[in-house]
């Protein structure tokens, strides 16, 4: 089993998810051994061999760059509060301007372009368009009225991206983020390039915990995302189980517990409330409840106060060991920040992404593929399908069918953030045609976050087909067990 790699059974959708692996696995494997504070800065010259560099100008810049990625592994910047931050010296070589004229421009008799321009910013030069930057305003009305489409229009891969406008140019060229904009949805992270943008890591602290608890005799508990059975495509989901409870773990349980949990609570809040609030958002996604309360304040208090399902599990396995510390394993990001917010820390103690979970085990020389299974059958069908487009909505109906609540159920499902904000637009001026909406700030779900392994068309019939081998059927057969009335599962507004 030694130096067998999980990573080699793996086909990353880039070279830049590819340098992050090995960042993290590297870091990883120092941290195991205890040596990372004396070693980390041998990490850039093992990873950047040389002598010729790979992808940037000298192997000087790209050790650099890992230099950062490092500090980014352990943590990054303390006095940043944000999840995701710019790594200013890999932030390079994308083009600043949207609009240009491009070799196409015929010089044409009609000149449309200039006649377009409300700002005057366009004008011939030796027969050709030129824009002039400082009057452009970018509206996009020049490329419109081009007979030749001689006008391009390109946008940085991070500003494009962020749908929750967070992301600008500074004087140097250099993409920063606004924190007060910034959803941490991560998107920037998986769409930049360069890898000029980063998520901090909790995998250090993951590994001290897991080494403090054998030590002072408490137990840390695993909760995966229902995405995880979209991911080890070569591995049945049991041996996932196992290889993360040999890295230490004392149990691994369903965060699609706490779906079932969540579908219940929210279904009941959403019988007694919606005739008050007209409409219902989840809160599940803490991107797009963070979307929600910059964007569209005014309907902050639509939101529901249900917990997200890893808080509910979370929070239960804390009801049952006192002790207990819990660490979360996901496609998101942006539950790096969940966990920090006021009303709810101290619930889950860490967040671990899917591609921090890979490094990890490597460095920890366990081969998924060589493990034994454990069961895992804490959940339903129905909270299973938390990770997917949609599955909310069918759950909340399962619920509301199942208890016969009388109340009309109109959900508008949005795959997205573009989605989102639509809805919520309407939702603003009362003319949306639903009373209910489901948001994922990521395409797909949360089989679509940025901290998946790769994105496959056929994630959304994993996630079906692992909701299809549960054991429990319904919402109320995988909660019966539990004692759930004890557990604190709603938000401050």
């Amino acid at each position: 089993m030694k130096n067998k790699k999980n990573v080699k059974l793996m086909k990353f959708d880039s070279n830049v998810q590819m340098l992050k692996y090995t960042v993290l696995e590297s870091v990883s494997r120092y941290e195991i051994e205890g040596k990372l504070m004396n070693s980390f800065y041998k990490i850039p010259k093992e990873i950047i061999k040389g002598p010729d560099p790979v992808s940037r100008c000298c192997i000087y810049k790209e050790r650099a760059i890992v230099e950062e990625r490092v500090q980014m592994a352990i943590g990054g910047d303390k006095d940043n509060k944000n999840i995701v931050e710019v790594l200013e010296i890999a932030c390079d070589e994308c083009p600043v301007t949207s609009y240009t004229v491009t070799d196409r421009c015929r010089g044409c008799v009609a000149h449309k372009c200039v006649e377009a321009c409300p700002f005057g910013a366009i004008s011939l030069v030796d027969k050709k368009a030129v824009i002039n930057r400082d009057l452009c305003k970018e509206c996009g009305k020049c490329k419109a009225a081009c007979p030749f489409e001689a006008i391009s229009y390109v946008q940085r891969p991070c500003i494009k991206s962020c749908e929750a406008k967070a992301i600008s140019i500074n004087q140097n060229n250099k993409a920063i983020i606004d924190e007060k904009k910034c959803i941490q949805c991560g998107n920037c992270v998986y769409n930049c390039p360069f890898g000029a943008i980063m998520d901090k890591s909790y995998v250090t602290d993951v590994i001290k915990l897991i080494k403090d608890g054998k030590m002072n005799k408490y137990n840390v508990y695993a909760i995966v995302a229902p995405a995880i059975s979209s991911q080890f495509s070569y591995a049945k989901i049991g041996q996932v189980v196992t290889a993360i409870k040999e890295l230490g773990f004392h149990q691994v349980l369903e965060a699609a517990l706490g779906a079932d949990i969540v579908a219940l609570n929210e279904a009941s809040d959403f019988a007694s409330e919606i005739e008050e609030l007209k409409v219902m958002t989840t809160s599940c996604c803490p991107a797009f409840a963070s979307y929600i309360r910059k964007n569209y304040p005014e309907l902050s208090d639509n939101i529901s106060t249900s917990v997200s399902p890893m808080i509910a599990v979370a929070r239960l396995i804390k009801d049952i060991d006192k002790t207990a510390k819990v660490v979360f394993i996901g496609p998101c990001i942006a539950k790096k920040g969940e966990i920090l917010e006021d009303d709810l820390k101290g619930s889950c103690d860490f967040v671990l992404t899917f591609e921090e979970l890979l490094a990890y085990l490597d460095a920890a020389d366990i081969c998924i593929e060589d493990m034994k299974e454990s069961p895992l059958d804490n959940a339903s069908f129905f909270g299973r399908i938390f990770a997917r487009s949609g599955g909310v909505t069918e759950s909340i109906k399962h619920v509301i069918e199942d208890k016969k609540l009388d109340v009309e159920f109109k959900p508008i499902i949005c795959n997205g953030l573009k989605e989102c904000n639509t809805a919520l637009k309407l939702a603003k001026i009362g003319k949306l045609n639903g009373n209910f909406i489901e948001g994922m700030a990521c395409l797909g779900g949360c089989i679509g976050g940025p901290a998946t392994l790769s994105r496959k068309l056929k994630d959304k019939k994993e996630v079906d087909k692992y909701g299809n081998m549960a054991i429990e059927k319904s919402i109320n057969d995988s909660v019966r067990i539990f004692n759930i009335d004890n557990i604190n599962l709603k938000r401050n507004k």
